[in-house]
Order: structure tokens, then C-alpha cells, then sequence
């Protein structure tokens, strides 16, 4: 990436926020007579609350990579469509189970098929791991884009936190796409996210006065999903791991702890590590807070890992990023 797609990725991320912000203000008093989260037993807030605000974040990120891809990058790089059109799908989805519940098995049956469009449409010499045939790859690919999918929207439970995730991701992402380590497409897609991100933190700021909902959480997580993919496409393994590590570990620590206990998985539940933290006392403020200097962190490992070109570094910087992610965890598990 040159210096001007540099510019002209800090000028998408100022571009997509006030779009973000101004469709965001926008719907929201329709939100909020069709879209209302009320409280229960296993919600963070106390008064119901308008969900939906993920329409507004997508249709920025979207839009906006859409055109500067279409129109502004000095090579030919246009938003894949089957990215766009999987986007568009799984954020219906979502809203649709915003308004009205969903069965499990038919909204996984659904998430499949955005996840499978986009591996389907990815050329057959991108590959991961090029000794490994092409179908246990892709099958491989399949599930794990399944469950990022998910846990994006599993940790979408308090004010901020997706915030607190995407931002250093996607930020991470650009500088990356600077040092040549990720294509243009996916960096300008990343900051484009990144933008409409910061837009809808206003109004997602503790406490918040919209929530992201399905609609949000899903296709934020088939786009970072496939954003990270081709970070692996570049063979940075390491820094693909990085930067969505205390996301991965959280979610999947809780789902193998509830599974162990025989627990109904797929049912809502207050068993996430940043869950436990506010019932121990932590503020919310002061969990996102700690949980975006982590990611913070983590991004510094990752960009710092694309210039090691050693797996002993690699290693020695995943064990650094697990050692931290664990230690956080272990401090949300116990009394502030």
C-alpha cells in the first residue's frame, strides 16, 4: 500500500463514522418502537433499549468501502460481491432475530450458507495451508468462519465491548494494509468497519442509548471473519491469531466450561469472562477499558509479528498474547 491508499484509508475510517453516526441518529426513533430490548435475568442493562444500530454500521461500511473501492483506489479493486451480498444476508438475518427469535438450527442452517458463499467464491489458489487438500481446507474454513460468526455475537453483551474489539482490530488491520501484509481490498473494507465502529460509539457509550443487535453483531463478525482470512492468505499465522485472541479465548473457554457442565449451549446465559466481571464488582467502564488496552496490545504484537519472520518470535509473541488474555480472564472471574 502506498502513501496515499494510506491517506485514503484514514479518510474512509473519518468518512464511514459520520455516516455511521447519521443513520444511527437517524432510525433510531423506529428502533425504538419496533426493535426494543427489554431486561432479563441474563441482560447487562436495566431499562429496555432500542437494538438495531448494526443496520446503520453495515450500511457505512458498505457503502462507503463500496464506492472508494469502485472509484478512488488507483488499482482495480472493486468490493467482492459475493462479500457484499453474504454481508447483506446474514445482517437480514440477524435483524429478522432481532424482531422475532429464530430457531437455532435454521439460523445456523443460514449463517452456513453467508460463510459457505464467501469460501465458494474465494479463488482456488488462496490458499492457507497449501499441503493440505483444498476440501478439508475449506471445510476447516467453514466451521471455523461458522463459529467467529457467532462468537462476535455472543460477546456482544455490554455496552462498548464490540467497540472495544473491532476498533484496535481494524486499526491494526490498516497498518498492516500499509506494510503490504494485507491486500488493499480487505484494508479498505477494514477501515471502512473501523469508521462506522467509532460513528456508533456515541450512542453505545455506557450507558448505552442503542445496542448493535444481530443485525450488527453477525455480519461484523463474517467481515472481520473473512478480513483475518486473508491476513492467513498472507501466511501470517501468528498475527491472524493476535488479533482476535481474548474474542476467540473467552468465547470458547465459556462454550467448552458450559458444555462440560452439560449445559444447552446455544441458550442465552451470563457465563462470559467479561460477564462475570460486572457481577464481581467491576464497572463496565472499567471491563471495556481493560479488555481495549488488551486488544491494544495484542494489535502491537500482531503488526510486530509480520516483521519477526521467525516462528520462534511468532511463538514466543502468541504465548506473550495468550499469557495476557489469560490473566485478564482470571481478574474477571474474581471479586474487584
Amino acid at each position: 500500500m502506498t502513501n496515499s491508499e494510506l491517506l485514503l484509508s484514514i479518510l474512509v475510517v473519518a468518512i464511514a463514522s459520520v455516516v455511521s453516526a447519521a443513520i444511527t441518529w437517524a432510525i433510531r426513533p423506529l428502533l425504538l418502537r419496533y426493535t426494543l430490548a427489554k431486561p432479563n435475568a441474563r441482560s447487562s442493562h436495566r431499562v429496555p433499549t432500542p437494538q438495531g444500530a448494526g443496520v446503520a454500521v453495515i450500511a457505512a461500511t458498505l457503502l462507503v468501502a463500496g464506492i472508494v473501492l469502485a472509484y478512488a483506489v488507483p488499482a482495480p479493486a472493486n468490493f467482492p460481491v459475493a462479500i457484499a451480498a453474504a454481508t447483506l444476508f446474514i445482517a437480514i438475518v440477524g435483524f429478522a432475530d432481532d424482531i422475532k427469535s429464530i430457531p437455532v438450527l435454521p439460523r445456523l442452517l443460514l449463517q452456513v450458507l453467508a460463510v459457505g458463499a464467501i469460501l465458494f467464491a474465494a479463488p482456488g489458489d488462496a490458499r492457507v495451508v497449501p499441503a493440505c487438500p483444498l476440501w478439508i481446507e475449506r471445510g476447516l474454513l467453514l466451521l471455523a468462519g461458522l463459529w467467529f460468526v457467532n462468537l462476535v455475537n455472543f460477546m456482544d453483551g455490554l455496552d462498548w465491548m464490540t467497540v472495544a474489539e473491532v476498533v484496535p482490530i481494524t486499526a491494526a488491520m490498516i497498518m498492516l494494509g500499509a506494510l503490504g501484509e494485507l491486500p488493499v481490498t480487505a484494508t479498505i473494507v477494514a477501515a471502512a468497519l473501523c469508521g462506522a465502529m467509532l460513528g456508533f460509539a456515541p450512542f453505545n457509550r455506557p450507558v448505552a442509548k442503542i445496542f448493535l443487535g444481530d443485525v450488527g453483531s453477525l455480519p461484523i463478525g463474517l467481515l472481520l471473519g473473512w478480513c483475518l482470512l486473508q491476513l492467513a492468505y498472507s501466511q501470517q499465522f501468528a498475527a491472524t491469531l493476535l488479533l482476535p485472541l481474548y474474542y476467540l479465548a473467552d468465547a470458547t473457554v465459556t462454550l467448552l466450561r458450559r458444555l462440560a457442565r452439560g449445559e444447552a449451549f446455544w441458550a442465552a446465559h451470563r457465563s462470559h469472562f467479561y460477564q462475570r466481571a460486572t457481577d464481581n464488582g467491576f464497572t463496565v467502564l472499567a471491563v471495556v477499558r481493560e479488555v481495549f488496552v488488551l486488544n491494544v496490545g495484542l494489535a502491537v504484537l500482531a503488526i510486530a509479528s509480520t516483521y519477526a519472520h521467525s516462528a520462534a518470535i511468532d511463538v514466543a509473541f502468541l504465548i506473550i498474547g495468550g499469557v495476557g488474555v489469560a490473566l485478564t480472564m482470571f481478574r474477571f472471574s474474581r471479586p474487584a
